[in-house]
């Protein structure tokens, strides 16, 4: 890709794409394709596809340690290992360093974050739903924060234009609470989830079980630079096939085609600079993360995509006469309305059969149950909103290479033999919008940018603690009616931010009296301002947010670039 130099510190540009994720690459492709000249900019370092995913090809024994740190390493990434499996030594490398990244909490949160070209793309889940209008309508219905100003309809097209793009594998269900999709074919469940999946529609009326839709090329379509998923289940260490969709492998290259993309790594965006005379802004204030040289760029359209936090930290950053506590900010729900999805919950069990069954390859996904509760016509609960659940089988042989249960020939034979069926299943909840769920900025605690630090007080509610009782008690209901045995149900809360799906932080709404931005993601007060990222999110629903990011940012964009070309920007 081509990369800045200070050559074109003094050029005018059409767009300004801040951060390289999900959203920005979509950005970053949308806008370039419809000939705007752009500069893309990102805080961390370069990462070019194939190139720089150093663990992508180490099998176990290449690993130090087995892929353990260093208590040395640990200890620079104490937040960042709060999930449990970022900070291996296969994928620490993408994660921020907690001393020179710091925040503060006054209520535990988890940022995971990743600084370099590509962002969380590199390392997310991949799973990829469709909100229906019973999210969409929700908050309306149910008299909660305020209503999106758009419906399933607006956005249909454009996951339609997202799905066939990416490569989502997936299964039609015909469900109206999980529209259908574009999809390749569905990666194919295993014995075992295929005999839950059956027990489960035969026990309980309304329950699905599916292959989760994820990102992933299945079938012998050509993508661009990409080729299938191999089954390696390495996905977070980087994809040199490009099996699964990431900005580095799809739309940053895309972008780059053009010809009308500039990418300027180390590239630190701290305020969005507001031109009174003309009511919009005129380009962004950036700190080079290396030399920490202060310089401005200009442009005539502004997308911020560089997540829901960082992104909503630019905003409050950029202080003007007009707006004092932050551009767009004045409803006041700038870092407000925090929200994630709670997980940590569900249960798992053992399961005796199909002993002469194994599986081939490493199947880099399993199963999905969509939301079943508080559904038109369905049971209603005490509770607001609804789950669903991910999960799977497998069958394992590590307990048997224990020293003290073998010797000999013995302990040889035993790691010949997979071990016995188990499968678990976690769910996937909903968290209302509050607006007192917040994050305010530190300016007595800045980092070694100069930059304030911010500090989040936000927590589960009374509505999310009811919610998680039920995803437990029906985890362990469906795996026991299934026919599985020593079922066990587990309950690890945690805290926000653990679901990796932070969200809320710029809401999109009707009002600018109590929102932040409009039904097309630009600033109510500052129109040439485009925010795509989490930060837009009026509502969660109960599934994984990637997607619809995609969607309502490629929406964005053309509608950005249409109204560029009509002189109303």
């Amino acid at each position: 890709m081509s990369t800045f130099s200070n050559n074109d510190s003094n050029e005018n540009y059409d767009a300004i794409v801040v951060g390289t994720g999900i959203s920005g690459g979509w950005a970053a492709k949308e806008l370039c394709e419809n000939g705007l000249k752009t500069l893309v900019l990102e805080r961390g370092r370069m990462v070019t596809h194939i190139k720089d995913y150093p663990t992508a090809n180490l099998d176990p024994w290449d690993l130090p340690n087995n892929g353990d740190l260093s208590p040395e390493q640990k200890a620079r990434q104490e937040k960042q290992a709060r999930t449990g499996y970022t900070v291996r030594a296969e994928s620490n490398h993408w994660f921020v360093d907690d001393v020179t990244h710091p925040y503060n909490e006054t209520k535990r949160f988890d940022w995971m974050r990743g600084y370099h070209v590509g962002g969380r793309s590199i390392m997310w889940g991949r799973h990829s739903y469709r909100w229906s209008d019973l999210d969409f309508e929700a908050n309306a219905k149910d008299g909660v924060a305020v209503d999106w100003p758009v419906r399933y309809k607006d956005i249909s097209p454009w996951y339609d234009k997202v799905e066939e793009y990416i490569g989502v594998s997936g299964e039609n269900l015909g469900l109206d609470q999980l529209p259908d999709g574009k999809f390749e074919p569905m990666m194919q469940l295993n014995c075992v989830e295929q005999h839950f999946r059956e027990q489960v529609a035969e026990q309980f009326d309304g329950r699905v079980v599916t292959a989760g839709r994820v990102a992933h090329i299945t079938s012998d379509k050509k993508y661009d630079g990409r080729s299938k998923c191999q089954f390696r289940n390495r996905c977070i260490r980087g994809c040199p096939f490009g099996g699964y969709f990431s900005s580095v492998s799809s739309t940053l290259p895309a972008a780059e085609l053009t010809g009308n993309m500039t990418l300027r790594p180390n590239s630190i965006v701290h305020e969005v600079i507001y031109d009174a005379a003309t009511g919009k802004a005129s380009g962004v204030k950036v700190i080079d993360r290396e030399t920490k040289e202060s310089m401005v760029f200009n442009a005539k359209i502004i997308f911020l995509c560089a997540s829901a936090m960082a992104s909503t930290a630019i905003l409050m950053q950029s202080k003007s006469e007009r707006f004092p506590n932050g551009l767009g900010n004045d409803s006041d729900q700038l870092g407000r309305n925090i929200m994630d999805h709670q997980l940590g919950v569900g249960a798992s069990g053992k399961f005796d059969g199909f002993a002469d069954k194994y599986y081939k390859g490493r199947k880099p996904n399993g199963v999905y149950i969509p939301r079943f509760r508080n559904l038109e016509g369905g049971e209603k609960k005490d509770y607001l909103r609804g789950f669903g659940y991910q999960g799977g089988a497998s069958r394992g042989n590590w307990e048997d290479a224990i020293a003290e249960h073998a010797f000999g020939k013995e302990l040889k034979e035993a790691v010949l033999k997979p071990g016995g069926w188990t499968m678990g299943i976690m769910g996937f909840g909903e968290v209302l919008p509050h607006p007192d769920n917040r994050f305010t900025l530190d300016y007595e605690r800045l980092d070694e940018w100069g930059l304030p630090t911010l500090t989040f007080d936000a927590e589960f509610k009374e509505n999310e603690w009811k919610m998680r009782e039920d995803m437990k008690a029906q985890a362990v209901a469906m795996l026991e009616k299934a026919g599985f045995k020593e079922v066990n149900a587990y309950d690890n809360p945690g805290a926000l931010g653990l679901g990796i799906h932070e969200m809320g932080t710029a809401r999109m709404g009707r009002d600018p009296k109590t929102s932040v931005l409009n039904g097309h993601n630009q600033v109510h007060a500052c129109p040439n301002v485009f925010v795509t990222d989490g930060s837009f999110m009026t509502s969660a629903s109960c599934v994984n947010p990637s997607l619809t990011y995609m969607a309502f940012t490629a929406r964005a964009a053309n509608f950005a670039a249409e109204q560029l070309k009509k002189g109303l920007l």
